[in-house]
């Protein structure tokens, strides 16, 4: 049997051509991608401004690739709500949807797990099972904004996978959540994170995009980055900070530099002071994270009272920099988490 078309993972250009290919008024795409990525339809029945004969026809040809909700987690402290979604194959992917005053934020992911291998992750224990589809990426924040009934303004690609090792559909998916004929979500409220993939960071800020790029940094130098993320044995420190420069002078934006304190091993005086000499210079923003224990490793988190201190000493420097809000401290508001444990569990 022949496999059906993913239907909403095409623009609304490539959506006009499958028309014409089977035998359909151009017009026809402007309404199913209506339905699609506005009306946020689930099944092809929905679209009652179709005739009967025209569902059945894309019934048999298309699919709209199912991303449906298994586990919700809601947090008592915050109302941050953890959503686990199962794709057509099986396969299950974790997002989270979070409230802040200026708006609700989700955070996608990008592949079925990971291969990126960085220590302080549970998203990357069980490896890379396959990249997601523009559709699956879109449809985690569809679902999200039916169940929750709230507009999503804000959209953080940084759950389970790599964006840049997903790279053409994670820069389609960003061209279709941004389309004036889908949600049309600012891409200045896009953020993409990346543990640094050189050649596609350069190749992204060519794409001449408005997201915000953050860049998984985790350690000072490019010695303590190695024990805690294996892709920088591939790609040095310095290379690393040279495509973000890149991106920059590009786009304008700003790039956010994500670290993740680990008590006793990246939230030292020399690292401090490393950190100060490599992003003094520099227009950017850093965020430190206090990690998220995970029973598989045995890294903890410091307390409130020394991530202050690194905070300040950064500052004092003139660095940009905020400890971020924890979220949905309660759930299992870690990267993975909940994936790992359904599965664990099943």
């Amino acid at each position: 049997m022949m496999e059906k078309k993913d239907i909403a993972s095409f623009s609304l250009g490539e959506l006009k051509m499958e028309m014409a290919e089977i035998g359909e008024k151009p017009f026809r795409a402007g309404q199913i991608y209506n339905w699609l990525h506005e009306k946020l339809a689930d099944d092809f029945d929905e679209m009652t401004n179709l005739s009967k004969t025209l569902r059945e026809k894309l019934e048999e040809q298309y699919e709209i690739r199912k991303v449906k909700m298994i586990t919700r987690q809601i947090s008592k402290i915050d109302g941050t709500n953890k959503f686990l979604f199962c794709l057509k194959d099986g396969n299950m992917v974790e997002s989270v949807l979070m409230k802040y005053k200026h708006g609700n934020s989700v955070c996608i992911s990008s592949q079925v797990g990971c291969k990126m291998g960085c220590r302080f992750c549970a998203s990357t224990l069980d490896g890379l099972e396959r990249n997601l589809t523009p559709s699956e990426m879109l449809r985690q924040i569809y679902q999200i904004q039916k169940i929750s009934g709230e507009r999503v303004s804000n959209i953080v690609v940084m759950g389970t996978g790599e964006p840049l090792d997903n790279y053409d559909n994670f820069v389609k998916f960003i061209h279709m959540i941004s389309d004036e004929y889908g949600l049309n979500i600012s891409q200045r409220n896009i953020t993409a994170s990346t543990c640094g993939i050189v050649p596609n960071i350069r190749r992204l800020a060519d794409e001449k995009l408005q997201i915000t790029l953050a860049l998984s940094l985790h350690g000072s130098t490019q010695e303590k980055r190695k024990t805690l993320m294996p892709v920088a044995n591939k790609y040095e420190l310095s290379e690393v900070l040279e495509a973000c420069d890149y991106y920059f002078e590009k786009t304008g934006r700003r790039i956010t530099f994500e670290y993740s304190l680990v008590h006793g091993v990246n939230d030292t005086e020399e690292d401090a002071r490393e950190l100060i000499h490599i992003l003094g210079p520099r227009n950017c923003h850093l965020n430190l994270i206090p990690v998220n224990p995970i029973k598989e490793r045995n890294y903890q988190k410091p307390d409130k009272k020394s991530a202050g201190n690194f905070k300040n000493k950064l500052e004092k420097s003139g660095i940009n920099v905020t400890i971020r809000r924890e979220m949905g401290s309660d759930i299992d508001g870690a990267c993975g988490q909940l994936r790992r444990k359904t599965m664990q569990e099943s």
